[in-house]
Parts: structure tokens; sequence; C-alpha cells
């Protein structure tokens, strides 16, 4: 049965199509029941025809919701109906950190609490014994409220082949998440060639310190916009993994120094002088970050603009003279006192001022 937008699997009801890739093709599915949107990976049909390499995924996929992170997108089940197969996984919404680093550089202040949250999910993983092996930045996403989201944890090893022995490198599918083209090819290398460690790149088997590999990948492309290893194709990828180095150059000015040998630690092609665990990576960041430079800068930028501030100034001392001037207006007006004052003449001259009125009569009168 192939899925499309109104099917039915299991409890679910698919919505849309979210994305395809050689894991499979991930669907938004809606839960009646539990009212809440999940993703469903639907696993190639390969799958369908090797029970024993779907019991194994089965095994590996109940390691994985095992993992219980902030930062890792959890995986809640494993669904199957007429020949479908499909892990349930958490619907983290929001850009991808491939769609952000699209934009441009991220300056270093926003880059590295991305970074600290993805070496979160790489140390909660690890300490599980589960490593990602695909780590990029289109399975790291970024929610709204500031959240990262790794995506698709331990998958590459659940969906490998059984056996070992390697094909040449120049098979690797330089594509998100793929493997052979029939997903059954015996010894085809998993992953992303641009973020391959070089144990990767030559077929040996992966462990955490091929993460941190892949995680030193991403923190020089979010802090440079490009990739630290990126030829014309993947054969020409996988030589640049194997025998040059990054061009530590296009890391900005103001990269802490901490955070430089941090990366050339993490891009250390020999494994054994490679950081070691992702918990040194957690500390090291958190250092940087509370370096003071940076950490001015940080608080700087989630105030507002100089430009901004001056507006809210020039608004708010506009309010207050209008406020006062209104007050001015509109004070209340006392009314103006009354004065009253009595004169007494004395008594011959009373008369006499009457006499001369009474006279001034009587003229007026003669004169009508």
């Amino acid at each position: 049965m192939a899925l499309s937008a109104g099917s039915r699997l299991g409890p679910y009801e698919v919505t849309a199509l979210l994305g395809e890739g050689g894991m499979g093709k991930v669907w938004r599915a809606h839960h009646a029941g539990l009212k809440r949107d999940d993703a469903l990976k639907v696993l190639p049909d390969a799958f369908a025809a090797d029970p024993d390499r779907l019991a194994r995924f089965r095994q590996e996929a109940q390691i994985l919701a095992s993992l219980n992170h902030p930062n890792i997108a959890h995986v809640y089940g494993f669904e199957q109906s007429d020949g479908v197969q499909a892990l349930v996984m958490e619907l983290v919404e929001g850009p991808t950190l491939a769609d952000r680093i699209v934009q441009g550089p991220i300056p270093v202040d926003e880059a590295l609490p991305i970074a600290g949250q993805i070496a979160e999910a790489l140390e909660a993983a690890h300490e599980s014994g589960i490593i990602h092996r695909d780590l990029k930045p289109a399975n790291i996403k970024l929610r709204d409220d500031g959240t990262v989201k790794v995506l698709d944890f331990g998958l590459a090893k659940a969906l490998e082949p059984a056996a070992a022995t390697v094909q040449p490198a120049a098979t690797v599918l330089n594509a998100p998440t793929k493997t052979s083209p029939a997903m059954t090819q015996v010894g085809v290398i998993l992953g992303t060639a641009a973020y391959m460690s070089r144990e990767q790149a030559k077929g040996r088997a992966a462990d955490k310190r091929s993460d941190l590999w892949a995680f030193g990948c991403v923190l020089y492309e979010m802090l440079t916009g490009r990739a630290a290893f990126a030829g014309d194709d993947v054969a020409d990828t996988l030589a640049f993994v194997l025998t040059k180095s990054p061009h530590w150059g296009a890391l900005p000015a103001n990269t802490p120094t901490r955070i430089v040998t941090l990366l050339r630690r993490g891009l250390e092609k020999d494994w054994r002088r490679r950081l070691a665990d992702a918990v040194s990576v957690r500390l090291d960041i958190d250092d940087a970050l509370a370096e003071p430079q940076l950490a001015h800068a940080t608080a700087a930028s989630t105030l507002p603009s100089p430009r901004t501030l001056a507006l809210a100034a020039g608004a708010f001392t506009l309010g207050v003279a209008i406020s006062a001037g209104a007050a001015w207006i509109w004070r209340p007006v006392s009314p103006a006192p009354v004065f009253r004052s009595e004169m007494r003449l004395p008594a011959d001259r009373g008369s006499a001022v009457a006499r001369r009125r009474e006279r001034s009569v009587h003229s007026l009168a003669s004169r009508l």
C-alpha cells in the first residue's frame, strides 16, 4: 500500500508529505485518539521483503524510543499495515539549521547557544550508548521558542545492512540520509559525505568521536556559511575529508580562541587525537559564552537597537510635554475673591448730598 494524503495507517490519518530521502518518506499524520500530529517515517519497501532486517530495525527503534531529552526528537513507536512500515516520531515544527545557514553565516553569539544544545543532545545519546552517525544541519530543527531539536538519532545504524564489508567510497550518495538505491546492498557507507569522519569515509566503524567530527563540521558551517569539506562530487568531497583541512581563515574574527581550538580538535583526522566526548564540547561552549566580550555581545543582541531606543526616548519626552500642557490648560480655576467695603459720611454731609441730588432731579424735570 502506498501512502498519500487521506490514507490511514493504524490510528493515524496521513495529512501531508513533509520530505523524502534515502531513509524513506516522512509524512505528517494525525492521531485522532491523542488529538496530536506526529511524523511518520515510512521505511523503504525493501524492508518488507527482509523479515530479519525488519526485526533488527524494530529492536533498534525500541532503543531509540528510550531517549528522552528536550533537544532530541522523540521516537514514539512503530506502525505497520498492509506492508507499510513506519516509525512514529515527534513532529517538530520550524526550519532546519540548513534553512538558516542558507541565509548566511550565523553570528557567533547566536551560533554558540545552538551548538550548545546540539552538544547536550549528543551527550545524552552517547551516555545511552546511541550514536547518531548522520548529524548534519538538515537533521537539526530550530523551533520558534529557541529550542533546538536533533532528528533521526541512530536511524543510520538501524537502517544499515547487517554485514560490514565496505564498498568503495565513490558509491556513497551525496544526498540527505542516503544509503544505496535499493537499501539492500551490503557494506554501503551511510551518511552524507560532507559530514563523514575520516574513519567513516574509509568504511570503518563509527563511534561517538565520529559524531563529534560531524558536530565540528556543523559548527564550522554555522559560523562561516560554508561547508568544512565540499567538492564537486562525492569522490572529491571524500578526498577532501581524507586529505585536507578546513579553511580556518574563514572563521569570524570574533570567534573565541577556545572555540577555534574546539573546532581544530573536533576535526582532527586522527580519531585518537580528536575530542573524546560531548561533555567537554558542552563545557567549552559554556565557558566561551561566559567570556566577558561574548557575554556582553549576547546580552546586547537581546536589547533594542540604538535607533529604537532613541525613538522610544523621543516619544516618552513628547508624551511628558503633552501631559504637562494638558494639565496646565485644564487645571481647576478658583473664583476671584469678592471684597466689600462700607463708607459712612457725616450726617451734615449726607444731608447736603441728598439736597444736591434732589435739586438735580428737579432741574432735569423742568427741562423736560
